[in-house]
C-alpha cells in the first residue's frame, strides 16, 4: 500500500468513525448517570432520517430565506443536526420517564422504543428516499492541513469530524477532572450517596439522558449529512447496536470508547480492501463482516482465556493491559433510585 493511499485510508477512519463516536460518547453518558438506553438503534434511523429531511426541506427555501448568501449551505445542514438532536433527546426523554418516574424496566422501554422509532423512520421518511440533499462540506484548516502525513489526515477533514475529537478530549477531562463530571460518575455509581451529598440525582439524571440522546441523535444525522448521503430505508442499519458493544468494549471510558469506534472504523476500511482483493467473493460478504468480527473481539476481550494469557506477562505490561482492557459497569447501572 502506498504512503498516499494509506494516509487517505487513515483519514476516511477517522471521518466514518465519527457518527459512531457520537453515539457511543452520548450512551455513554447514559449509562454513566445510570440509565440504560436501549434506544440507540432506533434514535440513530430515526435522527438520521429527520436530520436530512429538515435540511433537505430548508434547502429548497434557502434562496428565499437566506437571500443566496454564502451562510444558507451551513444554515441548512445545522438546522438538520439540531432537528436530529431534538428527536434523539426526546426518546431518550421517554426512556428516562418510562425507567425513572415509572420505574419500568429499561431495556424493556428502550426496545420498544427502538422498534417504534425505527418503524416511523421508514414511515416518515419516504418522500425522502435516495433524494440528493445537502451534505457537510470539506473543511481543511489552513496551515495545518499542510502539515506532512499529519495534516491531510487529522486537519483536512470536516467539521463533524473535529467536532468529534473535541467531544472525545472534552467528555474525558469532564468525568476525570471536573466536579459536574464526578458528580455524575456519582449519580451512576452510588446514587444514595449522591442524594445524601446533596444531588438531585432524579434530575441530574434526566439532564445527562437527554444531552445523552441528543449526541446520538447528532451521531444519526451525520450518517446521511456526512457519511452515507441521504435517506433510505433502514440507513444506519446495525450501527446503533454496534454503539452499544463499543461502550462495553470501551469500559464506558471515553477514550477507550474513542479507540472503539476507530477499530470498528478500520475493520470497515479493511473490508473494503479485501472486497478488491477477492473480486470471486460476493460483494454483499463484504459490508457484513465488521460486524462479527467487532462481536468475536468483544468476546475474546471478555474471556478467561486472555486474562490467563495476560497473567504470564511481567508485572508492568501487565497491569497496564489489564487497566486497558478492564470493563466495570457503573455499580447502580439499570437500577431504580427513590428520591425522598
Amino acid at each position: 500500500m502506498s504512503e498516499v493511499v494509506l494516509i487517505a485510508t487513515l483519514a476516511s477512519i477517522l471521518a466514518d468513525s465519527a457518527p459512531i463516536i457520537f453515539a457511543a460518547l452520548g450512551e455513554t453518558l447514559n449509562e454513566r448517570a445510570g440509565v440504560v438506553n436501549l434506544s440507540v438503534e432506533g434514535t440513530m434511523m430515526l435522527s438520521a432520517m429527520i436530520g436530512f429531511a429538515a435540511a433537505f426541506v430548508l434547502d429548497g427555501y434557502g434562496p428565499m430565506l437566506f437571500m443566496g448568501t454564502d451562510l444558507a449551505p451551513y444554515i441548512t445542514v445545522a438546522a438538520g443536526f439540531a432537528a436530529a438532536m431534538l428527536a434523539g433527546a426526546l426518546i431518550a426523554l421517554v426512556v428516562a420517564f418510562g425507567s425513572i418516574t415509572l420505574r419500568r424496566d429499561q431495556v424493556a422501554v428502550g426496545f420498544i422504543m427502538t422498534l417504534l422509532a425505527i418503524d416511523l423512520s421508514s414511515f416518515a421518511g419516504v418522500n425522502f428516499v435516495r433524494k440528493p440533499g445537502p451534505s457537510v462540506g470539506h473543511l481543511p484548516i489552513p496551515a495545518l492541513a499542510d502539515i506532512p502525513v499529519v495534516g491531510p489526515i487529522l486537519f483536512s477533514q470536516d467539521a463533524v469530524t473535529y467536532l468529534s475529537f473535541l467531544l472525545i478530549i472534552g467528555m474525558a477531562v469532564f468525568f476525570a477532572r471536573t466536579q459536574p463530571g464526578l458528580r455524575l460518575r456519582g449519580i451512576g455509581e452510588r446514587p444514595q450517596a449522591a442524594f445524601a451529598r446533596g444531588t438531585n440525582v432524579v434530575l441530574m439524571r434526566y439532564l445527562y439522558t437527554a444531552l445523552g440522546g441528543a449526541l446520538i441523535g447528532f451521531g444519526g444525522a451525520a450518517f446521511s449529512l456526512h457519511v452515507k448521503l441521504g435517506w433510505s430505508h433502514r440507513h444506519t442499519a446495525g450501527f446503533g447496536w454496534v454503539a452499544l458493544a463499543i461502550v462495553i468494549f470501551g469500559g464506558w471510558d471515553p477514550l477507550k470508547v474513542a479507540l472503539g469506534a476507530y477499530f470498528f472504523g478500520a475493520l470497515r476500511a479493511a473490508a473494503t480492501t479485501l472486497q478488491a482483493l477477492l473480486p470471486a467473493v460476493p460483494v454483499q460478504v463484504f459490508p457484513l463482516l465488521p460486524f462479527p468480527l467487532m462481536i468475536l473481539t468483544l468476546v475474546i476481550f471478555n474471556s478467561d482465556g486472555l486474562v490467563r494469557a495476560l497473567s504470564l506477562l511481567p508485572l508492568g505490561p501487565r497491569r497496564f493491559l489489564f487497566g486497558l482492557l478492564r470493563s466495570n459497569p457503573p455499580a447502580a447501572l439499570g437500577t431504580h433510585f427513590r428520591q425522598e
